[in-house]
This record gives C-alpha cells, sequence and structure tokens, in this order.
C-alpha cells in the first residue's frame, strides 16, 4: 500500500511524503507505484528548478519520497499553490482509480 501525505497551508503545499509500495503488480511493471513516481519527481523537479522556492527533499530508499518547501517568495506563492494543486488531484487520481493500493491524507494548516 502506498501512502502519500500532503501538508498544505492556505493551498500551499509544504510538505509531502510518500512511502511503501503498491503491489498492484510485478516489480518494475506497477502502475500504480509508475503513476505516483511520475506525480512526485515531477512536482519535485519543476519545483528544484525555481530560484524562488528553496525546497529539500528525495528518495532516501525504494518505496520512500518526501520533500519539504523551506521558504518561497511571495511572487511565488501562486505557482506553489498550482503545483500543490496538481500534486494532490493526480494523487487523489490514483487513489480513487486503485483504492486498495493507494491512500492519500492531506493536512490543512494556517500560516
Amino acid at each position: 500500500m502506498i501512502r502519500a501525505e500532503l501538508v498544505l497551508e492556505s493551498g500551499i503545499l509544504r510538505h509531502c511524503r510518500i512511502s511503501g509500495h503498491a503491489g498492484a503488480g510485478p516489480k518494475g511493471s506497477d502502475i500504480v507505484c509508475a503513476a505516483v513516481t511520475v506525480l512526485a519527481r515531477t512536482a519535485f523537479k519543476v519545483l528544484s528548478g525555481r530560484k524562488d522556492i528553496k525546497i529539500q527533499g528525495g528518495n532516501p530508499e525504494r518505496g520512500e519520497f518526501w520533500m519539504e518547501i523551506i521558504s518561497l517568495d511571495t511572487e511565488a506563492e501562486a505557482f506553489m499553490a498550482g503545483v500543490g494543486a496538481f500534486l494532490k488531484e493526480g494523487l487523489d487520481s490514483v487513489s480513487n482509480e486503485y483504492p486498495e493500493f493507494c491512500t492519500v491524507n492531506v493536512s490543512r494548516g494556517e500560516k
């Protein structure tokens, strides 16, 4: 089972942690793992390329991924909200289609 946890503050992604294996197919051919991996890595790569967003994260071992927003300029907040919405919608879509293999938990906070 893949467990995705997102923390949003005022609609802005602040933290993401994804752990586990879906078990929906053979290693290397699991469509659920592939979908979640592509969503998480793409979000991280897009955010890492911005000078106005400081982010840290990685995948310390197979089946583990995390990223945390350290800081962002005010001008980057709308972009950050868009990336967070993209990631949440994508993960929710995978979870809705494959609920036995993926769950998503969203915590909401305020600045």
